[in-house]
This record gives structure tokens, C-alpha cells and sequence, in this order.
């Protein structure tokens, strides 16, 4: 005789509801995500920026070159995306037309500017938005149920036998390799001008610093500006390091943190250890 399933609590109306609603929210907030991309591949923030920072739907739509067929589906697209805290909006134009504005996230996002501590996070969103990640996602569920011996590959390795920020991701798709660095560049670059401003006195009395994992080397030479007196070194891969702009401002070092890391006072490791395993960041941290 088969055993008997356990009972199952019944929710009241308003949990019921509630339910309802949080169920809606998480099965479908990947479309936000894929909106906040729809916009990056439109160029929408850097279009937005060109018109002054604010526009209405028709003026949005015109400098996209977006039909007129599909003005109501953008209209859609950006109050979603004004909701979820990409864009802001508020008044009317003299038409009487909606008015949409860049706020602090979609003017990180505006490329084609030149401009200190201006960084787009375009790429960032393109990489983590791509089909490659989706796939990966797509496959956690048979990840978690594959028994393996030895090292556990991550899910983005198991679908796609690649590992990021390596040169197997380079052979899985060179485009998506040139995003994943970008995206990571920028991401480490945004906000050091706030570090520098906030932490001022973390870098007193330092003479010497390695930055792991440096790639082109802004964060070097944002410290080394505010703080002439430190002598900054940037570590990374050779594929990294051999495309850095040549200076006498920042030393630049080929190499692999896991077997060694040029000598300093201070080491600086961020958006570093979060990649790796514990074993691995044990391994790091001992160099």
C-alpha cells in the first residue's frame, strides 16, 4: 500500500493572493532583465542622453529609427523599465506627450561620452544578459543533479565547457569573451573616484601597491593620482597585459596571482575572490 502524502497547509485568501502575486513576479522578472538589454541593443540611454537627458515617446522613437507600428510596444517597454528603476518619468511636453528622463543607473549606461569617472556598464549587461548565460541558467537544475569527482565546474562551465574570464571562453565565442572583459573593466572602474574621495586615508603612509587583476589599469592610475606617492603595479594575464597602454605612471606585471604576485605594501583585490572557489582564494591569499 502506498504511504499516504502528508497533509499540505492551506494558505488563508490574503496569503493565497499574495502568493499569486510573488509567483507572477518571479516567473516573469526575467523580462525585465531582457528589457533593460532590449534598451542597451536600442541604444536608448545614450539616444536619451543626445536629446538632453529628457524626451518624449515620439522624439525617443524618431532618433531610434523605431517604426510606427511599434511606438506603442516602446512606450510599454519604457514604463516597465520606469517602474523597475532603469529610467524616470514625469510631465509632459507642450504636445502633451509623456516625458521620459535618464536618472543615476540609465546614465551609467550611456556610451559614446568622454568625461572623468564616466564609465558605461553597456557591456556589463550585454554579457550578463547574453544567451550564453541564459543557457547556462537554463541547465541548473541538471546540474545539481550530476555527481562528480573532484572540482565541481560551475554551471557556465558545465553547460559550455568553458570557463569565463579564461581563454576557453575566447574559443567558445570571441564576442562574448571581448564582453565579459569589458563588462568586467568597467564594473571594477565605476565608483573609484567615490573610493578615492571617501577613503582618502586608506592610502596614507603607503608607498607601494599591487592591484590583482588590474586589467587596463584606471584604478591604478586614479590612486596614483590622488596619491602621487604611491607606486602602483598592476597584475594580470598576459592576454590582459598586452594590450595596456604603456606609461611610466603604472607598472604593469604578466602573470598568474596563483603562483605569484609582485611584491608591495598593499594588495588590492577587487571584484577578485568572489570568482573562486574557497580552496582557490586560499591559494590566492597565500600568495
Amino acid at each position: 500500500m502506498a504511504a499516504q502524502a502528508p497533509a499540505i497547509e492551506v494558505p488563508t485568501d490574503a496569503e493565497l493572493l499574495q502568493a499569486q502575486a510573488d509567483l507572477w513576479r518571479h516567473t516573469l522578472y526575467y523580462l525585465t532583465s531582457m528589457g533593460l538589454r532590449c534598451a542597451v541593443k536600442l541604444g536608448i540611454p545614450t539616444a536619451m542622453h543626445k536629446l538632453g537627458g529628457v524626451t518624449s515617446l515620439p522624439d525617443l522613437a524618431d532618433a531610434l529609427s523605431i517604426p510606427a507600428s511599434k511606438q506603442p510596444f516602446l512606450g510599454r517597454l519604457m514604463r516597465a523599465l520606469v517602474t523597475s528603476g532603469v529610467f524616470a518619468a514625469g510631465g509632459k511636453d507642450e504636445s502633451g506627450a509623456e516625458l521620459f528622463r535618464l536618472n543615476p543607473l540609465s546614465r551609467v549606461l550611456v556610451d559614446d561620452v568622454v568625461a572623468d569617472e564616466h564609465h558605461s556598464q553597456t557591456s556589463f549587461v550585454l554579457a550578463g544578459t547574453s544567451p550564453h548565460y541564459m543557457e547556462a541558467a537554463l541547465g541548473m537544475a541538471d546540474w545539481f543533479k550530476k555527481d562528480v569527482a573532484g572540482p565541481v565546474p560551475s554551471v557556465f562551465e558545465d553547460v559550455h565547457s568553458a570557463s569565463l574570464f579564461d581563454e576557453s571562453t575566447a574559443a567558445l565565442d570571441p564576442e562574448l569573451d571581448a564582453l565579459v572583459t569589458e563588462g568586467l573593466e568597467a564594473h571594477d572602474n565605476l565608483g573609484i573616484g567615490t573610493i578615492m574621495r571617501e577613503c582618502h586615508d586608506l592610502f596614507k603612509g603607503l608607498e607601494s601597491l599591487t592591484d590583482c587583476c588590474g586589467g587596463d589599469g584606471k584604478t591604478a592610475r586614479a590612486i596614483t593620482k590622488a596619491h602621487p606617492h604611491v607606486k602602483c603595479t598592476v597584475l594580470d594575464l598576459p592576454k590582459v597585459i598586452e594590450k595596456t597602454p604603456s606609461d611610466c605612471v603604472v607598472n604593469y606585471v604578466a602573470g598568474d596571482l596563483f603562483h605569484t604576485v609582485p611584491k608591495a605594501q598593499a594588495v588590492m583585490l577587487k571584484l577578485v575572490l568572489h570568482h573562486w572557489s574557497d580552496d582557490d582564494c586560499v591559494k590566492i591569499l597565500t600568495q
